[in-house]
């Protein structure tokens, strides 16, 4: 199965490192508000990246998360927001640490 991809603030993952899995769903919003992580394949991170930080200036580089599907134990859907769309990965649970084998910097 192919790896999925996150992009995120180095900070988050940093603190996520320290607690042992990844907690945020998107941009601002944490896993408990929305339900499932969104993540990308690579085809589709481009778009995704300029949709959510491409106006982004913050003090933080940007990171991607590299995850290896098979490395997850909580459930990977991939599901389009609109019926008959694209279809996006979504994990719904945290993201262990250990099922990031590799963090790429974007930009």
């Amino acid at each position: 199965m192919p790896h999925i991809l996150h992009i995120t603030e180095r900070t988050l993952w940093d603190a996520a490192r320290a607690q042992g899995t990844y907690e945020m769903s998107t941009r601002g919003r944490p896993l408990r508000e929305e339900g499932f992580i969104h993540c990308s394949t690579r085809a589709q991170l481009p778009r995704i990246a300029d949709f959510l930080y491409g106006s982004y200036d913050g003090p933080d580089e940007l990171v991607v998360l590299v995850i290896d599907p098979e490395l997850l134990d909580v459930p990977l859907k991939y599901e389009a927001p609109d019926p008959g769309g694209e279809e996006f990965p979504h994990v719904y649970g945290p993201v262990p640490v250990g099922a990031v084998v590799d963090v790429e910097v974007w930009g």
